[in-house]
């Protein structure tokens, strides 16, 4: 089975890079290969083109996208991590998101609309933010962000989705026994995909 982890967090030791780490330390102990596209370190530009949008005259996938289907074909998986700022996921996840799994690579044109080129694939979320998740729950925002980014894009690519866990109350200084506790919420969950 193959794992692609899409790290979005600017700090390379953030809790959010620690989950993702956990995550994959549990695959790779099943035997499963792993791809990690750490998108910050990798400095990818989140900012669609003119010539990415389908409908567009000289509608082309450019070189830094082609690169990464290249690397994401044959994903079984597809692990999300991120924070939320603002109640939603980081602008450069959106961006990679809208442009590499765009047309012809997510999904294709056809007769009655998009088709999805991505079935029997599946979604798997890691989220945190600094607010409870009770507070997440109370305001709408995870109902929206689980209707709008999971099952959405999930259901636009042909995707299953396999599990969005969401850690509230990640602030500077948590303890230690608490990033543990996550990691093998994270591991264990890994472990049964």
């Amino acid at each position: 089975m193959k794992h692609a982890i899409i790290l979005a967090h600017p700090g390379g030791a953030s809790f959010t890079a620690t989950m993702a780490q956990a995550y994959e330390t549990a695959v790779r102990a099943k035997g499963h290969t792993v791809i990690v596209r750490d998108l910050y370190r990798m400095k990818f530009d989140p900012c669609l083109k003119e010539c990415e949008i389908p409908w567009a005259a000289d509608f082309k996938a450019p070189q830094d996208v082609l690169d990464e289907h290249s690397l994401l074909t044959g994903a079984d998986i597809f692990a999300l991590f991120y924070p939320l700022w603002f109640n939603s996921p980081p602008a450069i996840l959106k961006g990679y998101m809208e442009r590499v799994f765009g047309m012809d690579f997510a999904y294709r044109r056809g007769r009655g609309g998009n088709e999805p080129l991505l079935t029997g694939k599946r979604l798997f979320t890691v989220s945190s933010s600094g607010a409870p998740m009770d507070w997440v729950v109370k305001t709408g925002a995870w109902q929206a962000m689980r209707t709008l980014f999971d099952s959405h894009f999930a259901a636009v690519c042909g995707m299953d989705v396999a599990d969005h866990i969401h850690f509230g109350g990640v602030v500077p200084g948590i303890r230690a026994d608490f990033i543990e506790k996550c990691a093998a919420t994270v591991q264990e969950k890994a472990s049964s995909l």
